[in-house]
């Protein structure tokens, strides 16, 4: 099977590209190529095409004379792009898979567990509502033109990032567990969060890979286990070596009075309980089963963060709001 992953060497991707090459399938990869230390290197037997993403005539004249039988994008994030894909790619695959968001689920939510079938609503995040309209512009493609779209909605999924309840998922907590400073938490810290290993999420997503039965579904794929953002925290601090964390815990309201686009993503999903229901992937993906626990997991991160100063780096701006909340 020849499949064509956009993106490719991220978060998420690199370990979809890695799971896909052990299955024995031919991987293509299309990205700029930025050499960044933040992204993981690709293994040999990949086949490279570099173009810039937003850049449609480029993405054509790489793509020229190829087929694939399943193209995956993993960094289409607005309706703009979503459009450009159904451009590029109707006539040049099988079926096209969507990485979508978790995020996208009702908030607030009505119920939990999570399934496919909870309504997709976000008024707080315009990047959970910009997947929601890319999910609706490749069905509506689906329903009328039999575009062959998948649909997949990793929730929060790690290896080259730290999860962390506030800010970005660098460097920049753990620098503050180090220093022995306050970790903010919002609400009271105990919001039930799930965490899955990209390399869990990869296994399960290369038995979708040219699953006609998949086409037209959506899928959500996450770890079945279920953390506090407290535990979460108390657990990156240990794996860290450093001491256990006091907490600040601040009202998710109030945090995005002060700093809107940090409280965006708080009022939009972090601040919410995600615990899914991971039926349908099972049903697919016979077998599977999350295998990686967040204890064991984050070692790996951090230890990817060890191996090269250039992760390891502050961002100054959070660590002083951080600063002012505390």
């Amino acid at each position: 099977m020849k499949l064509l992953f956009i993106g490719g060497n991220g978060n998420i991707s690199w370990n979809c590209t890695v799971q896909a090459l052990k299955k024995g399938y031919e991987v293509w990869v299309l990205n700029r190529d930025s050499g960044s230390v933040m992204r993981r290197v690709l293994p040999k037997e990949v086949h490279k095409l570099k173009a810039d993403i937003g850049d449609k005539n480029s993405v054509k004249n790489v793509l020229k004379g190829l087929k694939f039988d399943v193209v995956a994008d993993f960094i289409c994030f607005t309706p703009e792009q979503a459009r450009q894909d159904l451009e590029i790619y109707s006539d040049v695959c099988k079926q096209f898979i969507f990485i979508s968001t978790a995020s996208a689920y009702q908030k607030p939510l009505a119920a939990v567990p999570i399934t496919e079938s909870t309504p997709l609503k976000n008024p707080y995040w315009l990047y959970s509502r910009n997947k929601i309209a890319c999910e609706e512009l490749f069905l509506n493609e689906y329903r009328e033109k039999d575009f062959p779209i998948t649909v997949v909605r990793p929730s929060h999924t790690y290896d080259t990032i730290i999860p962390a309840a506030m800010g970005s998922s660098g460097w920049t907590n753990s620098a503050r567990m180090l220093a022995g400073k306050p970790i903010v938490l919002h609400g009271d810290g105990t919001t039930l969060w799930t965490l899955t290993h990209a390399e869990d999420f990869a296994k399960a997503f290369t038995a979708l890979l040219g699953n006609a039965a998949a086409i037209g579904h959506a899928f959500h794929i996450t770890s079945d286990e279920w953390l506090t953002w407290r535990q979460i925290s108390e657990i990156v601090a240990e794996a860290l070596g450093a001491p256990k964390p006091s907490f600040v815990c601040v009202p998710s309201e109030k945090i995005a009075e002060r700093n809107p686009d940090l409280g965006a993503g708080l009022l939009g999903d972090k601040s919410w309980c995600a615990v899914f229901d991971n039926s349908k992937i099972k049903k697919f993906a016979q077998g599977w089963q999350a295998e990686i626990p967040f204890r064991d997991g984050v070692r790996r991160t951090l230890s990817w963060f060890m191996e090269n100063e250039g992760r390891r780096k502050v961002n100054a701006e959070l660590d002083a709001f951080l600063d002012s909340l505390v």
